[in-house]
């Protein structure tokens, strides 16, 4: 049989096809696009967890490594205690190598996030129909930035398929203890992250609403019991008392979350943005259209992400990656809405374009996201450090060629104990010999601009000094520097001073 052929005998509404579709690009962007694309999914999580298990606490977050009366900065140790114990793990079967690691660990999200297409089409198909359900199949399978986001370490993603899983016991309801199994899932999703609790909220509104007691009391025994034993438990046996971390992002939102974030402060409809921006035009705008028409229908969805996506629109704190825990099951309700808004002519005629053209524009960004390397020359610049370094070095990063420096991810030299010193393109006081009263054993020269200019400089103080690599970033990171110098992706060239101690 031709492939023709058998392209034409493949059933593209299967949830199966849709499934194995979504593997093999998510298995594409595991090998590929490695990196980190925020500082929280490397420097919270991975960082953290590294040094954990290589005997170290690079964020000093454990009460013993903390200074006497230190209090817990508010961070979950659900999620990086989990990814812990992963590299532990596999440090113990002798794989060591952190390019590797974070193979398998990409590896392992992207299998894990199968579970937003599976539920998202059995959650579509269990309320309107098959069709409906192989577009948020296919949505969320292929939508441009689902298998990069995937593959990372965001929280906010991560939590994803245990919402929705708890999402499709509510609705199947297959058992009488449903309800109960659904709050456990919604606990371990705010376990991961705190401000899940208030799509809880919302669902229970809603129960309250419909006076569905029944349904509000297992769902809150579940999730009140899983927070119990990830956050009460936990921390019981690292602080002495339950609760400590959540009591600490609790007080540090109350006192400093309201003066985060400043330049997004005002913008209340950032997060509209996101959600129906990530749709693309003209899609977009039809999905907030029909986000909204699917309201009373779907209301048992649509009041806990509402509820969900108006408390971030009201908290002062607004990062873009905030809203994606949410964003599948938006995704259900724009395709629900749309079904009721197609019976309209001009909707109809409005689908048809926004459908065909979101395509036209969604396979190339796909195609280039899929692959994209993120970060790239910060992790090879570590990398390169990786199995030549003691990790007790002094360095110097040079970053006057730059807008401003960037923390580096230390997990990919393996080793913790650095002394990074930053100079920075802001200082115009102080000479390079200021940087140099410790002397360095590495300088990282960050950006081109002025850069021969630089190493005489320092040559001058170091004459041994040689340069030991060329960090080149990737294309997209070179191209986002372009665009925004801020985004300090770009060239590094490492140079080791042969100081003698």
């Amino acid at each position: 049989m031709q492939l023709s052929e058998r392209i034409k005998t493949i059933d593209w509404s299967s949830l199966k096809t849709i499934l194995f579709v979504g593997l093999i690009v998510r298995l594409i962007a595991a090998i590929f696009s490695e990196g980190y694309a925020m500082h929280d999914d490397h420097f919270l999580v991975i960082e953290a967890a590294g040094s954990w298990a290589d005997g170290f606490d690079y964020n000093h977050w454990l009460p013993w490594n903390k200074p006497a009366g230190s209090t817990p900065e508010g961070h979950s140790f659900t999620y990086v205690g989990l990814n812990y114990l992963f590299f532990s793990g596999l440090k113990s079967l002798g794989i060591s190598d952190p390019k590797v690691l974070m193979l398998i660990n990409r590896f392992v999200h992207a299998l894990f996030s199968l579970l937003i297409i599976r539920f998202g089409y059995l959650i579509t198909e269990k309320l309107s129909s098959k069709k409906t359900a192989t577009y948020v199949g296919w949505l969320l399978a292929l939508l441009w930035a689902m298998p990069f986001l995937s593959v990372r370490n965001l929280v906010e993603v991560v939590s994803i398929p245990f919402l929705m899983w708890a999402v499709w016991l509510t609705l199947k309801e297959n058992s009488k203890w449903a309800l109960f199994y659904a709050g456990l899932l919604i606990g371990v999703a705010i376990s991961f992250r705190y401000q899940i609790a208030i799509y809880a909220v919302g669902l229970g509104i809603y129960y309250v609403f419909k006076l569905e007691w029944r349904k509000l009391i297992l769902m809150s025994a579940g999730s009140i019991l899983l927070f119990v034993l990830t956050q009460g438990v936990v921390d019981y046996f690292i602080w002495g008392y339950p609760f400590a971390e959540f009591r600490g992002y609790v007080v540090y939102n109350m006192n400093e979350g309201t003066q985060y974030m400043g330049v997004n402060r005002h913008n209340y409809f950032m997060y509209f943005y996101v959600l129906f921006g990530l749709l693309l035009f003209p899609l977009g705008i039809m999905a907030l259209v029909a986000y909204f028409k699917s309201a009373k229908k779907y209301a048992i969805l649509f009041v806990p992400t509402v509820i969900f996506l108006l408390f971030h629109s009201w908290f002062p704190n607004r990062q873009e990656r905030f809203i994606l825990t949410i964003f599948p099951l938006v995704v259900i309700l724009v395709f629900l809405g749309i079904e009721q808004l197609r019976e309209r002519p001009f909707w109809n005629k409005f689908w048809k374009i926004s459908w065909v053209s979101f395509w036209i524009l969604n396979t190339p960004l796909l195609c280039v996201l899929t692959v994209m390397p993120s970060k790239q020359s910060r992790i090879n610049t570590m990398y390169s450090l990786n199995g030549r370094v003691k990790g007790n070095e002094r360095i110097l990063i040079e970053a006057t060629g730059e807008t401003n420096p960037e923390m580096m991810p230390f997990f990919y030299s393996g080793k913790w104990n650095y002394t990074v010193t930053e100079r920075w393109s802001l200082d115009t006081i102080n000479p390079a010999s200021f940087y140099t009263a410790e002397p360095k054993d590495y300088i990282f020269f960050f950006g081109q601009k002025n850069l021969e200019q630089r190493i005489d400089t320092f040559q001058v103080i170091y004459p041994k000094m040689h340069r030991e690599a060329q960090i080149n970033p990737s294309f997209v990171d070179k191209f986002l520097h372009g665009i925004n110098p801020r985004n300090s992706n770009s060239y590094v060239e490492i140079w080791k001073t042969e100081v003698k101690d």
